[in-house]
C-alpha cells in the first residue's frame, strides 16, 4: 500500500476523530508558521499566548512568558529532560515574580478544565535537527507543547506497528529535540491501537489501549485515548519516572491499572461504602498501581489533607515498597520503624503516606485514631489481614477506608470468604477491580505458563504426598511461605524422600542435562527450589558434579545457629543484591538460583524461563511461586519468551485442581501440561501439511514461490497463514528438545532453511511484492522435494 494511500485509510480518520472529540485541526503549513521554522517543535505564538491566563498573577508579560518558553526549549534532549517537561505539564516547576520578590509555581495545563486548554492536532510534522529530517505522521500539541506522537501505517503490513516502532526510536535517536518535550508515542495499523512512554519505547513498554466501557474498534479505540480529559489525565496522573540501579527509566500504566486507580480513588470519595478489593494477578504491575493511588489519594483536595497508610507483612516487601516509593520520587514517607513509632504517628494524627508492617498494629489500642479520611492500602490482603493483626488494624482506625490489593484470587477455602468478607461486602462480585490471568496473557502483560511433569522415578511416592500434605486441612488456601514451611516440617516422611542423597543427586543430574540442552541454549535462566534450605545446599553440591559451580548459586535466608555445611553459602547482604542484579542479565553468571523462600514472592526476572520445583507447594504460595517465570522478555536480536515453563519433580500438577483451590473461572489457563502443547502442535503441523503444502507439491522452486505469491494475495489469508506460523514458533520454541515431535521438528527446521532458499524468488521482481513484508513467509521442505 502506497504512503498516500496508507494516509487515507489510517491517518486521516484518525484527524477526523480527534476533531469530533474537541481538538483543532492545523494543517502542516500553519502549524510551521506558529512553530517559527522546522527547527522548532513547540507552537511559540500559542504557548505565549495560553501561559498568561493560566498564570495571571506569575507570567505577567510577554516577555516573561517568552522567557519561560526559552526555559522550555533549553531542557536537555534526553530522559532527564523528559522528567523536567513532565515537571512542567504538572505545575511542579515555579517562576520568579519580581514584584512579589519569591518563586509562584506555573501552570502550562488547565487540568480542572481541559477544554479551556488550547488542543491542536496537526499532521506531517516535518522537523530538523542538525542536518537530519524527519516527518511524524501525527501530532497532538495542548497549549502549543508537542505530548503525543502518533505513527500510523497500514493494516496489511504484518510488521506495521514494528516498522513503526523503529521509526520512533529513530526520531529519539536522531532529533531528541523534538521528542523531549512528548510524553507519549502511539503506534497503530488500525487493527489495534498501541501507547507507551517515549523515552523508553519497546516492545515490552508498547502497551495495548483498550477501554472496557466503550467499543473495540478503531473508532471507539482511538477517541477513547485521545479524549482531551482522558489524555491529560494519563500525562499528568499515570506517568512514572523510576530510577533503577541510578538509571532513569520510564513507566505509563496500562489500561487495568488506570481502570484500578481511578476505581479506587472513586471509592475513598464514597461516603457510603469503605471497602475494597483489587486482584490483578501476579506480573500486573500491583506495585506501581498502589503508588499512582497513593500519590492521587494524597493530591485530592475533596479529601482533606489525607493519612495514606500502605501496610506489608514482610521486611522484605516493606524493603522494596520503599525503595519503589523513594525511585520515583514520592518525597516524604514516614517508614514505621516500631510498634512505638507506629502508636506515636497515629496519634499525633501524622497527615501523608505511612509505611508499615502489619505486625506492628499487635495490641494496638481501640479507636487510636477515628478521623474518616484515613485511607489504608494492604498489600497482599489474602493473607495479610487474617487473625488477631487485622482486627487490631481496624479496631486501631474504626472510620477508616480499607482497600486491600492482592496478586492471587481469592480461594474457596473458609479463610478465603473471610478476605471476602473483610474487603468484598461492597461489591456484588466481590471484586471493586479484577484483571485475571487469561487477561494478562492476552494482553501480553504476562506470557503464558507451561509445566512438564520429572520421570516417575524422580517423583516422590503419591500417597505420602497425599497424606502429608495435599490432603491436609490446615494445608488448603495456604497464602503465606512461612506457613507453609511450617506444615512441611511435619511432613517428615515425603521431606526425607525429597532430600534422599540417591534421589537428590538423579534430580541434579536431570536438572543439569535439562537446562543445558534446553534453557541456556534459548538464552534463558532458572530456579531451582528446594524443600528447604538443607535441600538447598545438597542440591548445589550435587550441581556442582554435572555443571560449573559458578553456573549455580544458593540464595537462602541465614541463621545464626545454622551447621557448617549451610553456613558456608551465606551471603552477605552486599553479594546477595550483587547477584540478584547480575541474574537479570543474561550474559552475566550465574545461570541457576537455587532458593526455597527467599526470591518466590517480589522478585522480577524477566530472562527467567524455567523453574524446577522440588518443592510441595499449593494454593496461593504456588500460584506466587511459578508466576516467577511468567513476566515477557525480548533479547537484543528481537526474539520473545514464548513462556514460562515449570518442570515438576514433586508431582504437584498431577492433580491441578487439588493444587490450586480457586475457583476455575479465576484460574483458567493459569498453567497447561506440556501434553496438551504437543497435540496442539501437531495440530497444527498437519493443518500445514493439509492446507498449505499442497500449493507447492510437483512444483518447481520458481513455480513454488509464484504459487505462493498468488495464493496470499488476498489480504486476509495472508494475515491468517502469518498467524499460523506466529503460534507454530511459539510453541516449537517450548517443544523442540522433545524426542518424541522429532518427525515434526525436522520439517518445521526445513521450513527455517527453505526460508532462507526462497527468499530472492519472492522478494525480487515479482510485480505484487510491494504488497509483501520484507520476510517472506515460512515454507517446508516440499519445495526441496518438487525439485
Amino acid at each position: 500500500m502506497s504512503i498516500a494511500s496508507e494516509r487515507v485509510t489510517v491517518q486521516n480518520p484518525i484527524l477526523r476523530y480527534a476533531h469530533e472529540v474537541g481538538w483543532h485541526y492545523l494543517a502542516p503549513e500553519d502549524a510551521l508558521a506558529l512553530r517559527g521554522g522546522e527547527e522548532q517543535s513547540i507552537l511559540r505564538r500559542v504557548f505565549v499566548e495560553k501561559l498568561q491566563p493560566l498564570n495571571p498573577n506569575a507570567v505577567d508579560s510577554v516577555q516573561t512568558a517568552e522567557e519561560v518558553l526559552e526555559r522550555l526549549i533549553r531542557i536537555p534532549a534526553n530522559i532527564e529532560g523528559n522528567l523536567q517537561a513532565w515537571e512542567y505539564l504538572r505545575g511542579l516547576k515555579t517562576v520568579f515574580v519580581h514584584a512579589e520578590r519569591r518563586e509562584r509555581n506555573l501552570r502550562l495545563l488547565d487540568l480542572e478544565n481541559p477544554t479551556a486548554n488550547a488542543l491542536h492536532v496537526t499532521d506531517e510534522f516535518r522537523f530538523r535537527s542538525g542536518a537530519v529530517r524527519i516527518r511524524a505522521d501525527v501530532v497532538f500539541c495542548v497549549n502549543g507543547i508537542p505530548v503525543l506522537l502518533i505513527e500510523t501505517k497500514a493494516a496489511s503490513r504484518m510488521e506495521g506497528v514494528a516498522e513503526a516502532l523503529d521509526q520512533v526510536r529513530r526520531y529519539h535517536e536522531q532529533a531528541p529535540d523534538l521528542m523531549v518535550h512528548a510524553q507519549l508515542a502511539a503506534l497503530t495499523h488500525m487493527v489495534q491501537f498501541f501507547y507507551g512512554p517515549t523515552w523508553a519505547l519497546s516492545r515490552k513498554t508498547l502497551l495495548n489501549w483498550r477501554d472496557e466501557c466503550a467499543g473495540s474498534d478503531f473508532e471507539t479505540l482511538v477517541k477513547s485515548f485521545i479524549a482531551p480529559s482522558r489524555l491529560l489525565r494519563v500525562l499528568t496522573e499515570y506517568i512514572i519516572f523510576p530510577r533503577r540501579d541510578g538509571e532513569l527509566t520510564k513507566v505509563v500504566l496500562r489500561p487495568h491499572q488506570i481502570r484500578a486507580a481511578e476505581r479506587v480513588v472513586g471509592r475513598v470519595r464514597d461516603p457510603q461504602k469503605r471497602r475494597g478489593l483489587v486482584w490483578h494477578t501476579q506480573g500486573s504491575g500491583k506495585t506501581y498501581t498502589m503508588i499512582t493511588v497513593a500519590r492521587l489519594l494524597l493530591e485530592d483536595p475533596r479529601l482533606q489533607n489525607p493519612t495514606v497508610l500502605m501496610i506489608v507483612d514482610r521486611n522484605e516487601l516493606q524493603q522494596q515498597l520503599f525503595q519503589n516509593l523513594e525511585s520515583v520520587g514520592f518525597g516524604h514517607v514516614e517508614v514505621a520503624r516500631s510498634k512505638k513509632h507506629l502508636y506515636d504517628l497515629l496519634r499525633r494524627d501524622t497527615r501523608g503516606l505511612i509505611v508499615s508492617m502489619i505486625h506492628k498494629f499487635d495490641d494496638m489500642p481501640a479507636d487510636l485514631n477515628p478521623r474518616a479520611n484515613i485511607i489504608v492500602l494492604i498489600d497482599e490482603a489474602h493473607r495479610t489481614t487474617g487473625g488477631d493483626l487485622g482486627n487490631y488494624l481496624m479496631g486501631a482506625l474504626p472510620n477508616a477506608t480499607y482497600l486491600g490489593f492482592t496478586g492471587t484470587p481469592i480461594d474457596k477455602t473458609a479463610y478465603g470468604r473471610g478476605t471476602f468478607k473483610v474487603f468484598g461486602t461492597d461489591d456484588p462480585q466481590g471484586y471493586l477491580d479484577k484483571y485475571s490471568i487469561a487477561e494478562s496473557i492476552e494482553d501480553g502483560t504476562t506470557v503464558p505458563l507451561y509445566y512438564s511433569l520429572a520421570p516417575n522415578e524422580l517423583r516422590v511416592d503419591r500417597a505420602t504426598l497425599e497424606r502429608e500434605f495435599l490432603d491436609l486441612v490446615e494445608a488448603e488456601g495456604v497464602s503465606d511461605i512461612e506457613d507453609l514451611n511450617r506444615v512441611l516440617d511435619k511432613a517428615v516422611t515425603l521431606k526425607n524422600m525429597l532430600k534422599n542423597r540417591e534421589r537428590v543427586q538423579r534430580v541434579a543430574q536431570y536438572v543439569a542435562h535439562h537446562f543445558t540442552e534446553t534453557v541456556e541454549p534459548m538464552g534463558y535462566k532458572a530456579f531451582l527450589v528446594g524443600v528447604d534450605r538443607e535441600a538447598c545446599c545438597l542440591l548445589k553440591e550435587a550441581l556442582d558434579q554435572y555443571l560449573p559451580p559458578e553456573y549455580s548459586q544458593v540464595v537462602i535466608s541465614p541463621a545464626h545457629n545454622d551447621p557448617p555445611e549451610i553456613a558456608r553459602y551465606h551471603l552477605a547482604e552486599e553479594e546477595e543484591k550483587r547477584l540478584r542484579k547480575a541474574f537479570l542479565k543474561p550474559q552475566e553468571l550465574p545461570k541457576i538460583l537455587i532458593v526455597t523462600e527467599k526470591l518466590l514472592t517480589g522478585y522480577d526476572a524477566p530472562v527467567l524461563y524455567c523453574m524446577y520445583l522440588d518443592k510441595p507447594m499449593r494454593d496461593h504460595v504456588l500460584l506466587q511461586a511459578i508466576a516467577r517465570v511468567n513476566r515477557p522478555y525480548e533479547d537484543e536480536n528481537g526474539k520473545h519468551k514464548p513462556g514460562g515453563f515449570v518442570l515438576d519433580f514433586v508431582g504437584i500438577f498431577e492433580n491441578l485442581e487439588k493444587a490450586l483451590a480457586f475457583d476455575s473461572r479465576d484460574v483458567s489457563g493459569v498453567i497447561e501440561g506440556a501434553d496438551v502443547l504437543k497435540e496442539r502442535f501437531v495440530q497444527k503441523m498437519q493443518r500445514g501439511r493439509t492446507e498449505y503444502l499442497p500449493l507447492l507439491a510437483g512444483k518447481p522452486a520458481n513455480k513454488a514461490a509464484d504459487a505462493a505469491l498468488q495464493a496470499f494475495m488476498d489480504e486476509e489469508k495472508r494475515q491468517e497463514f502469518y498467524q499460523f506460523f506466529r503460534e507454530l514458533e511459539d510453541l516449537y520454541e517450548i517443544l523442540s528438545p522433545d524426542p518424541c515431535l522429532r518427525e515434526f521438528m525436522d520439517d518445521y527446521r526445513d521450513w527455517q532453511t527453505c526460508m532462507r532458499c526462497c527468499e530472492p524468488p519472492l522478494t525480487r521482481g515479482h510485480p505484487s511484492t510491494a504488497t509483501w513484508p520484507a520476510r517472506p513467509p515460512i515454507w517446508c521442505r516440499s519445495i526441496h522435494r518438487a525439485e
